[in-house]
């Protein structure tokens, strides 16, 4: 081996190793760059290597690494915020645990609540807003509950009256037509008793429903305690809570529709209450000329109870029983509330009663008789109705009678009914 062989060899020696001595430095390096960072990671703890080898969320790493812990934190907070954001949602929308300061979709403030109930704030109130199918056959629809610990409850609703509110038995008109009821005035659509209390929306705000839908009445607001009380007696204050309420509920939805005017405030125009009425023998029900069956004297069943004042409802109840009239006669003048018996008045029963040709329809029936008259302002029904079907006879002798004299009244007659002749 010559010289210049030697001196390749140790190159090539030194080469290999300045190579292997760097290799051990950058891996040793790197060794400790793992270890450092590790140690950073964890707050400047070295953390051992089996302790390193667990998945990143584990507890003990999380609890090492205030990197980690911070965004951790952040996420919670980010959760318990939409979770209070969600909670303020629903205390809004009077969903949930919580009340807001207004009840019965806003109309209602605390103090109007507590007025109906004697003064108590512990209320809870529960609604479903107030909505409309979406071809708006059925007009709007909505319901709002009023509880008290103690057990009392009050009703609103929010609805269309149509022709499937009138009729034989029905509950809305049984309830809300009846003799207790008092007109609200001032040319009001309404009523209210110590029990019951209803306002249709002014045809101004929403416009009256098409003379060419016979079902399609006025869309009301209603409100209801829950129990029917027949007494004599009605409750004054009671019954101007009612309808101040009722008043409100409509003024709030005319807002909402954006129609402009608000109706006033009707207590001090409401006539009073009605009492027992004294009847002569002809004058059933306080109409000149109506003599009283003997089927109906009956002395200490009660008497009769007539609709006061004017409005757009006179009803008389008779003999009331277990909640139901024996016999109830009901004049409806007003053409919207007269439309819920047209489609009774058409098919109520086989046995059609008549006057002039263009003066109306109707029928009799053993527990019932109804006309349908053709006003000059419009429909009005003439309704005699008993409980039950034991006396039909008398039913026949009534209803036209009745007709006659209540026709006379308001200015829609002459009507002379003519029946068709008795099985």
């Amino acid at each position: 081996m010559n010289d210049s062989e030697n001196n390749e060899n140790n190159e090539n020696n030194e080469s290999s190793e300045t190579s292997g001595s760097s290799e051990s430095s950058e891996s040793s390096e790197s060794s400790e760059s793992s270890e450092s960072d590790a140690a950073d990671e964890n707050g400047g703890t070295r953390v051992p290597l089996h302790e390193r080898r667990r998945p990143w969320w584990h507890w003990q790493r999380v609890a090492r690494s205030r990197p980690r812990l911070g965004v951790i934190m952040a996420v919670v907070g980010a959760v318990v915020g939409a979770l209070l954001g969600g909670a303020g949602v629903a205390w809004r929308a009077e969903a949930g645990p919580f009340a807001d300061d207004r009840a019965c979709w806003g109309a209602l403030s605390r103090d109007d609540v507590a007025a109906l109930f004697d003064g108590k704030r512990d209320i809870k109130t529960s609604e479903v807003d107030i909505t409309t199918d979406r071809i708006g056959s059925e007009g709007p629809s909505g319901e709002c509950r009023l509880t008290s610990p103690r057990g009392r409850r009050i009703t609103v609703e929010t609805h269309q009256l149509n022709t499937g509110f009138g009729g034989a038995g029905d509950r809305w008109a049984d309830e809300f037509l009846s003799a207790r009821l008092t007109p609200l005035g001032d040319g009001l659509l309404g009523m209210a008793s110590d029990t019951r209390a209803w306002l249709a929306v002014p045809d101004g705000c929403i416009g009256r429903p098409s003379g060419l839908d016979v079902n399609s009445g006025p869309t009301v607001i209603d409100m209801e305690t829950g129990w029917t009380v027949y007494d004599d007696e009605v409750d004054i204050e009671a019954r101007d809570q009612l309808a101040r309420a009722v008043v409100k509920l409509v003024n709030h939805y005319m807002a909402d529709q954006g129609c402009t005017g608000e109706i006033a405030d009707p207590v001090g125009r409401m006539p009073e209450p009605p009492g027992s009425l004294l009847e002569e023998n002809d004058a059933m029900c306080g109409v000149k000329g109506l003599r009283l069956p003997a089927a109906f004297r009956h002395e200490g069943r009660g008497g009769a109870v007539v609709t006061p004042g004017d409005g757009p409802v006179r009803t008389c109840d008779r003999d009331v029983l277990f909640g139901h009239p024996q016999l109830r006669l009901m004049t409806i003048e007003d053409p919207r509330l007269a439309m819920l018996y047209d489609g009774l008045s058409r098919d109520g029963a086989k046995d059609q009663v008549k006057a002039g040709e263009q003066d109306g329809r109707g029928f009799v029936r053993d527990d019932m008789g109804l006309f349908q008259a053709e006003c000059q302002t419009g429909q009005v029904t003439f309704l005699v109705r008993a409980e039950n079907g034991e006396h039909p006879d008398d039913i026949r002798t009534i209803l036209p009678r009745y007709v006659a004299a209540e026709a006379d009244r308001i200015g829609c007659g002459p009507l002379r009914v003519r029946l068709p002749a008795a099985d």
